[in-house]
């Protein structure tokens, strides 16, 4: 497993932009996938965006365009760079990491909430 932390929410505006970042501690941190999921009240979890060990990006539909996914594997960070913010981005972000090794279970970080309001 690898320990995660992420920063970055807050509270902005439609159409405002945000940039989420998830530090890890591991010394293999370039051959996990990382995934950014995300939780709003009374829903259930669901996947963002991801970027594997090789860097190949996928993005849920509903973000496509407007979110980008990035990961520095020389400071073992993973990002997420939110644009044009709509109220139904607002939900906790979790960041996700899974080993390509060995992918038994995820690791999660702690969640930063994503608030999006006039």
């Amino acid at each position: 497993q690898v320990q995660l932390v992420e920063s970055g929410g807050g509270f902005v505006q439609p159409g405002g932009s945000l940039r989420l970042s998830c530090a890890a501690s591991t010394t293999i941190f370039s051959r996990y996938n990382m995934n950014w999921y995300r939780q709003a009240p009374g829903k259930q979890r669901e996947l963002v965006a991801q970027i594997s060990s090789a860097s190949v990006t996928n993005y849920a539909d509903s973000v496509k365009g407007r979110f980008t996914i990035s990961r520095d594997n020389d400071k073992k960070e993973v990002y997420l760079q939110m644009n044009l913010l709509k109220s139904e981005d607002t939900a906790v972000y979790y960041c996700n990491a899974i080993d390509s090794l060995q992918p038994v279970f995820g690791s999660w970080g702690q969640g930063t909430q994503v608030t999006v309001s006039s």
